[in-house]
């Protein structure tokens, strides 16, 4: 098969009408141009193939089948024709995002989304059935979503004709759909036609349902993928039937698209918004965007003279007196010139008590340098002995001296041990000898450095420690008394002879476990979960694995496994044994069999390092380390890590208590 009569290069305009523009694929010795219809003046899609190809009689068929489908969602075929030498195929051209690439580059979007999405093209499959008409190759590179949340389906009947597959694959189009649905959940692609999507994940060659995949999925959309695959695939509807005798579900109606459709329409509800949301998963991708630019003020109109006078160009100013040239041959650093007194010159302008403005400039000259350091005296270390006959000290006489003072002898106290001396004026000057009117002095001097407050300060701090010294006695009185500080009577069933912690734990036998998932669809291998507490560790309950971890952005946030006591008990402590390990696990104990999810900080936490663990009831809610309950819910929130994604497996686990 030879290329020669293919358009090699853009530019080339076939059938003298349409201008090659985008080279978008090549394969099978096929190409698919983006192309422009000189005619109507539009953008078209063009696929064109050797005429001699035996594909090109079903290529024209499949056009002419497609063109009888008239809806709004579906690329409209404008022209075939089958000249020199080509075969080629003119579709109508949209813009948007194929789903392939917005889950490649956004991963899986919300259920409702996806189911809205997933409807919207089953509407528009049903239509085309209904005509006699079959897609044949329906992936998510043949569905767009422009940036209104519009669907659009491309490569209706040609894309098929163009792979060498026949028409009227109506059970191929309903398995496609059911794949679209797991796709748009998943990310992953499982239908039967081929696609450049990551292939579904399998174990033991059996494709994992979307809940087994990926953590969140709504149990409804889980099971119309079941239906619509135990519909399509005989080899699946085995498996599916004995999944059905499990899980009690009806089975579900999906032979026709508009069965799909009307099943994921019941799901959405409320369509309000629906397309708004889709666009917002829609990358922005060719699409043209208005540019604001900042108001700008229109420029002011001048007048104009008709006669200008031309300007005259000032001369230069003459050199004046305060310009201190160089002298020839002298140091031009030794003179400066002065700075005049031009306004738009550098400087510090000085605001006198006048209008006028000085202005503080550079010095012309450069400042002389400082005075060179000079050496402190050298002062002796000791003092030098006095001259011979003078005393070791000598009385200062530039401080005045103090005023003297003599009282009378009718004056003194009786008792004064000095009365004698200040009679007979020996002693002169009023300190130490006449402290009393000093003293006197200094009670009438006013208070200058007293902090105002103070004495307010003082008598509150009085107070409390009053206060306190009051409440202490209260206290100890009371516990003299053998009450309580506040003085109630001591509780008795409170003292530790009665305490739970002096009756020794023993394993509680009986114990019947359950699997318990209250954010998926209520069975997490509910058949399995009795080994976990049948005695022997060989045998162990094992969760669903997943190819996600558990956590936030819209992922299960656990699984658990529910211990029904068959009565009341105080549980002290469980002892837990994995497979694997890490695996993170919460403790919780009620006295009813729990139905939702836990909230709320859980009695006991820990992380398994290795294939064992114990949890203890610790916090405000326990007494003693001890809670009572009938039902125990170990609510595993972290996996770890198997070939193929996250399983938890216990192995066995034993519950202590009274």
């Amino acid at each position: 098969m030879s290329d020669v009569a293919l358009p090699t290069r853009p530019g080339d305009v076939l059938a003298g009408r349409y201008r090659l523009i985008d080279l978008l694929s090549e394969s099978g010795g096929g190409r698919f141009w983006r192309a422009h219809d000189r005619v109507l003046e539009r953008y078209v899609a063009l696929h064109v193939i050797p005429e001699e190809d035996p594909r090109a009689p079903g290529l024209v068929d499949a056009a002419r089948a497609s063109a009888t489908v008239l809806d709004p969602r579906i690329l409209r075929v404008l022209d075939a024709e089958t000249r020199d030498g080509r075969c080629y195929v003119v579709n109508e051209w949209g813009t948007g995002t194929s789903l392939d690439l917005l889950l490649a580059n956004n991963g899986p979007i919300g259920p409702r989304r996806a189911a809205w999405l997933v409807a919207d093209v089953a509407g528009a499959i049903q239509r085309a059935h209904t005509a006699g008409v079959a897609h044949g190759r329906l992936n998510p590179e043949n569905v767009l979503i422009d940036r209104f949340g519009a669907v659009r389906l491309i490569g209706f009947c040609v894309d098929a004709a163009l792979h060498g597959l026949p028409g009227g694959r109506f059970e191929v189009d309903l398995g496609d759909l059911g794949g679209l649905l797991y796709a748009a959940l998943t990310g992953a692609w499982p239908g039967p036609s081929t696609s450049l999507v990551t292939s579904a994940p399998r174990r033991h060659d059996e494709i994992l349902s979307p809940r087994q995949v990926r953590a969140g999925v709504p149990g409804q959309l889980d099971e119309l993928w079941r239906a619509i695959a135990e519909e399509t695939d005989p080899q699946a509807r085995r498996r599916h039937w004995l999944h059905r005798r499990t899980s009690g579900s009806p089975r579900l109606d999906v032979s026709t698209a508009q069965a799909v459709s009307e099943a994921l329409v019941e799901f959405v509800g409320d369509p309000s918004g629906m397309p708004e949301a889709l666009a917002a998963t829609v990358l922005p991708i060719n699409q043209v965007r208005p540019v604001d630019l900042p108001a700008v003020s229109d420029p002011v109109v001048r007048d104009v003279d008709p006669d200008p006078v031309p300007e005259v160009e000032p001369e230069p100013e003459p050199v004046t007196e305060e310009t201190d040239l160089p002298e020839p041959g002298a140091d031009p650093a030794d003179s400066i010139p002065l700075v005049t007194d031009l306004p738009t010159e550098p400087g510090m302008p000085v605001f006198g008590d006048g209008e006028d403005v000085e202005w503080l400039r550079a010095r012309s000259t450069p400042p002389p340098p400082p005075p060179p350091f000079e050496d402190p005296p050298e002062r002796p270390l000791f003092a030098p002995d006095p001259p011979e006959g003078q005393p070791l000290r000598r009385p200062r006489t530039d401080v005045p001296a103090p005023p003297t003072t003599v009282r009378a002898p009718s004056e003194q106290p009786l008792d004064h041990p000095l009365d004698g001396r200040v009679a007979t004026g020996e002693i002169t000057g009023f300190w130490p000898w006449d402290h009393d009117a000093e003293m006197q002095r200094e009670r009438d001097r006013p208070d200058e450095d007293q902090v105002p407050g103070r004495s307010w300060l003082r008598l509150g701090l009085g107070v409390l420690v009053a206060l306190l010294l009051l409440f202490a006695v209260a206290i100890a009185f009371n516990l003299g008394r053998g009450r309580t500080p506040l003085g109630s009577k001591p509780d008795s069933s409170s003292s530790p002879s009665s305490s739970p912690s002096s009756v020794p734990a023993v394993p509680i036998r009986g114990v019947r476990a359950t699997s318990f998932d209250p954010l998926g669809g209520g069975d997490e291998n509910g058949i399995e979960a009795p080994r976990a507490v049948d005695g022997d560790p060989s045998t162990y309950w094992p969760t669903m694995t997943y190819l996600q971890q558990f956590g936030p952005g819209g992922l299960k946030k656990g699984v658990g496994l529910v211990l029904d006591l068959r009565d009341v008990h105080t549980v002290t402590d469980v002892d837990i044994r994995f497979v694997g390990a890490p695996t993170s696990v919460s403790m919780y104990v009620s006295d009813s069999r729990p139905v939702s999810a836990p909230a709320g900080a859980p009695l006991a936490h820990g992380t398994a390092a290795s294939t064992r663990l114990t949890l203890t009831p610790t916090g405000d809610a326990t007494d003693h380390g001890h809670t009572t309950g009938r039902y125990v819910l170990l609510w595993l929130t972290r996996l770890p890590p198997v070939p193929g994604g996250f399983r938890g497996e216990i192995s066995e686990v034993v519950v202590h208590g009274h």
